[in-house]
């Protein structure tokens, strides 16, 4: 962030403490402030560093912001940027760092799975940064070996929209979702290898051209189904780092009620069911129709209820008859969207009086205005852990521990 005759510019290819040329991409005379790319850097920080991405830089692909950047600079960067979310937005002075996670060896080829867009001539690429306009690429380099081995650069697209494709580091699975640009009509689709599942995307279905209907990913020694489509964390070691991070902070006990908010195809869940035993119980709540089918496969003879609503109007029984939500939680653990969790469902989590909250965060402003939230509703930040499961970007993920200030809440 750089100031310009009082104006804040934020300088896209920039490093702290460098003086740079930049050219303004975004922005108007009277605007507040102004977007720029750095396009010479004329005293550089010791901490920069040559681009492994050819495809990298001022006005190409806008996937990864920060390759100029050595990565422990990197883990710092995000490591300053959280706190001083948390600090301004929810009063909370907290030392931060950002642990490294194992599977992205100097940074690069951990990404399972990759949304291409392919224009107009049938060739898929990747967006440039906030723009529709397709910057044409051979490969891309987070990407994992077995996204890359797909080759959907090199492979042509008539008549299709984007390309998502899904590599799994734990089962071997691959797969590709082809959304067509039009929902109807017929779609001719480049050949692929036996292994590599075909999906035809339209929109509120997936049509199965090859393969299966569904990718297993493994995490905790358990085997999971996500339909094509479907969320799992791009990160292969994300999976089973952030489930550690949960269980451990929360230390689920034999015999408790736990309630998983924004559950997914089950990853937590599963976590806290084995840690609280037959006695417990657990109840997963999933908005969206095909994780929660998903979760209800992959939970199968663990002591947990799914329930399909969104998180809000579950917990204010907004729900179909039937569903026994429980009048008090011992411990939750919720995983919203980058948005946060927002008010009322905090105010909802806090009157169920839980012990312990995990709170896992893929936007640090979203976090502090929920921990903030939650200060009001007398629950402390108790501890916070930051983990790299995006290098080479500037986004990061946190699981925040949430505890009541009443003493009489604790353990």
């Amino acid at each position: 962030m750089a100031r310009v005759e009082g104006r804040v510019v934020f300088v896209r290819h920039a490093l702290p403490g460098e003086r740079v040329r930049a050219r303004v991409t975004e922005g108007r005379e009277r605007d507040p402030f102004l977007r720029a790319d750095a396009v010479e850097v004329l005293e550089a920080s010791p901490d920069r560093v040559t681009p492994p991405c050819p495809f990298s830089g001022p006005g190409r692909c806008g996937g990864c912001d920060w390759q100029h950047a050595a990565l422990p600079a990197q883990r710092d960067l995000k490591a300053a940027v959280v706190a001083e979310q948390l600090r301004r937005g929810a009063g909370v002075d907290l030392p931060v760092v950002v642990e490294e996670v194992p599977g992205a060896p100097d940074g690069l080829g951990w990404r399972t799975r990759v949304r291409w867009t392919v224009d107009d001539g049938g060739r898929a690429g990747l967006l440039r940064y906030r723009s529709h306009e397709v910057e044409p690429v051979e490969a891309c380099a987070i990407a994992q070996p077995g996204v890359t081995g797909m080759d959907v650069p090199g492979r042509a697209w008539p008549a299709v929209a984007s390309v998502l494709t899904v590599a799994s580091a734990g089962s071997g699975d691959r797969a590709l979702v082809a959304t067509p640009r039009r929902r109807r009509g017929r779609v001719e689709f480049p050949e692929l290898p036996e292994d590599v599942s075909l999906v035809r995307d339209d929109g509120r279905a997936g049509v199965v051209v090859q393969g299966a209907a569904a990718v297993h990913e493994v995490a905790l020694g358990r085997s999971f189904a996500v339909s094509h489509g479907g969320f799992w964390q791009v990160h292969p070691g994300a999976a089973d780092v952030l489930s550690d991070a949960v269980l451990d902070g929360l230390d689920p006990q034999p015999g408790e009620t736990v309630l998983d908010l924004y559950a997914g195809v089950g990853l937590f869940a599963a976590g806290l069911a084995v840690r609280v035993g037959a006695a417990g119980r657990v109840v997963a709540v999933e908005s969206h129709r095909g994780a929660a089918s998903d979760a209800r496969r992959n939970l199968r003879g663990l002591p947990v209820r799914v329930v399909r609503g969104r998180a809000d109007h579950v917990l204010a029984g907004r729900v179909a008859r039937g569903v026994d939500l429980p009048d008090r939680a011992d411990l939750v653990v919720l995983d919203p969207p980058r948005s946060g969790a927002g008010r009322a469902v905090t105010e909802h989590l806090t009157r169920l009086a839980p012990r312990r909250v995990a709170y896992v965060a893929c936007d640090p402003a979203a976090l502090a205005r929920d921990v903030a939230t939650f200060r009001v509703l007398g629950y402390r930040l108790a501890s916070l852990r930051a983990f790299d499961l995006f290098p080479m970007t500037h986004h990061v993920e946190c699981v925040a521990l949430l505890e009541p200030e009443d003493d009489r809440h604790r353990d």
